[in-house]
Parts: structure tokens; C-alpha cells; sequence
């Protein structure tokens, strides 16, 4: 990685991807930093230097999308590391979760981060260098309740990128999931979290004790962005950069469980699985 990077950030209005263009711009980097509100971007990023473009990008708008990569590249020329951070949460079983709910969540986590990665490679190609970082969560790991649609579009996304990975890494460019655990963002605010429009009587009593539950873990979360934004700095530093890296202790421990679970049940019916072949 260069000492001074063009680095392109989406969802950089708040939480990881506000701390993330912070820091960026304080180690010399230039950042085009995206949102849907780009006047709320540039508020909370407070910063007048010619080291930062404000671009108002929702990553479920191809046009936006593609002119807000074209003024990045006429201003800086090049675009080192992209961040695919903008996202959201759509929270409730997945029975009362309607199917339009569902498409917006895939659309705004898959498919949105898929749109600005795809106007992105073509100037990364060119350069034979880059970086792309994609934000997912300890719900691409394990399942949990509420996030039927969420985990859905999660686990999408890194199959995505996993794939990706092979794609790219003839050009140079390298490609890393982060998964945090629970951070102090925004996710859970009413503005990023939309619940369920359906209602069935066989889930009002569970849907009654989770619900406050999760609406109480907003602005208590142990994870602190600032933090994960210095130490994702210095991932990009590294010459050969992880494919995947876990952010915060509960991610790991999250990890730790999924890939027991997996030796588990490979070994629960090894003699089974291994006598498909033909004879």
C-alpha cells in the first residue's frame, strides 16, 4: 500500500464508516466519502481539507453510483482501497417479514455493495493494485433470531467476496471481509432498523420478549468503531493483507463456535457423507 491512498467509503455518515474516513484523512489519505445524505457526511466528518470529497451515493442507485466513482477518479485519480460499509438492518422472523422487506435488505447489502465494487474494478484493473474491504458481521457466521433477512444477505455477501478473492488477485487486488461483533453504531437506531410488517399470533410472545431486547443493546454496545478503524488502517498496510478478519472478541468466540459446529457435524456422519461415490 502507497503512504498516501485514495480511499472510498460508503455509508461514511456515521458508525464504522464515519470512524473509517476520520482516520483515513488523519494519516494523509484522501477520501471520497459517500452517503445518501451527502450534507449529513460532510457534517459529521467536519473536515474542509482538499483531501476529502463528499459524494452523495446510495449504493442501490447506479447512477449515483457511477458518477460519484467518475468525480472520485477526475479528482484523485485513482481509487486505492473501496470500503463497502452503507447498510441496514430489516429485523423480525422471517414469516413476518414481507418479501419487499426482504428484497430492500439483499438489494442494500448484497446488491449494493456489488454495484459500487463492479464501477470500482475496471480503474483498480487498470492500476493492477487495490483493495477491497467489505463489512459484514458475525450474522454471516451463525444465524440468529430477528435476522433471518440480514444473515441471509450477510452470508451472500461472502460468498461473494470469497469468490471475488480468487477472481481479482491476478490484477493485485486483494479483498478482505471484515466481521465485527456488536459495535456502538447506529444499526439498531430507528433510522437503520426496520422491523417486521406482518404479524402472526404465533410469534407476539417471543417477538414481545426480543424486541426490547435488541432495542436495548442500541448505544450500549461494547465494541468501540474508533478503535476497529485504526486497527483496519493497519490491515491495509499489511503487503499480504487477511482475506477475513474478525473484529472484536465476541467475533471471534462466534467463529470459535461456528467452525466447532462444523467438525461436529462432519464427523457425525463422515461414514455416511463419504459413501456417495460410485463403485
Amino acid at each position: 500500500m502507497k503512504e498516501s491512498s485514495v480511499w472510498l467509503i460508503t455509508g461514511a455518515g456515521s458508525g464504522i464508516g464515519l470512524q473509517i474516513a476520520k482516520a483515513a484523512l488523519a494519516e494523509g489519505n484522501k477520501v471520497i466519502a459517500t452517503g445518501r445524505d451527502a450534507n449529513k457526511v460532510s457534517k459529521a466528518i467536519d473536515d474542509t481539507s482538499s483531501n476529502l470529497l463528499v459524494i452523495q451515493m446510495d449504493v442501490t442507485n447506479l447512477d449515483e453510483i457511477n458518477t460519484g466513482v467518475n468525480s472520485a477518479i477526475a479528482k484523485f485519480g485513482a481509487i486505492d482501497v473501496l470500503v463497502n460499509n452503507a447498510g441496514n438492518f430489516y429485523a423480525g422472523f422471517f414469516e413476518e417479514l414481507s418479501q419487499n422487506q426482504v428484497e430492500r435488505q439483499i438489494a442494500t447489502n448484497l446488491f449494493g455493495p456489488m454495484n459500487v465494487t463492479r464501477a470500482v474494478l475496471p480503474f483498480m484493473r487498470k492500476n493492477r493494485s487495490g483493495h477491497i474491504i467489505s463489512i459484514s458481521s458475525t450474522a454471516a457466521l451463525v444465524g440468529y433470531e430477528l435476522c433471518s433477512a440480514y444473515a441471509a444477505s450477510k452470508f451472500g455477501l461472502e460468498g461473494w467476496m470469497e469468490s471475488l478473492q480468487i477472481e481479482v488477485a491476478p490484477f493485485g487486488i486483494h479483498t478482505t471481509i471484515v466481521e465485527p461483533g456488536f459495535f456502538r453504531t447506529n444499526l439498531l437506531e430507528p433510522s437503520s432498523t426496520i422491523w417486521s410488517e406482518l404479524q402472526l399470533d404465533d410469534y407476539t410472545d417471543r417477538l414481545a420478549t426480543l424486541r426490547p431486547f435488541w432495542e436495548s443493546m442500541n448505544g450500549t454496545q461494547g465494541g468501540d468503531p474508533a478503535k476497529l478503524a485504526a486497527a483496519l488502517l493497519k490491515i491495509t498496510k499489511e503487503s499480504t493483507p487477511p482475506k477475513r478478519w474478525m473484529a472484536g472478541a465476541d467475533s471471534i468466540a462466534e467463529a470459535e463456535r461456528k467452525a466447532k459446529e462444523l467438525l461436529e457435524q462432519a464427523n457425525a456422519y463422515r461414514e455416511l457423507s463419504s459413501s456417495l461415490s460410485y463403485e
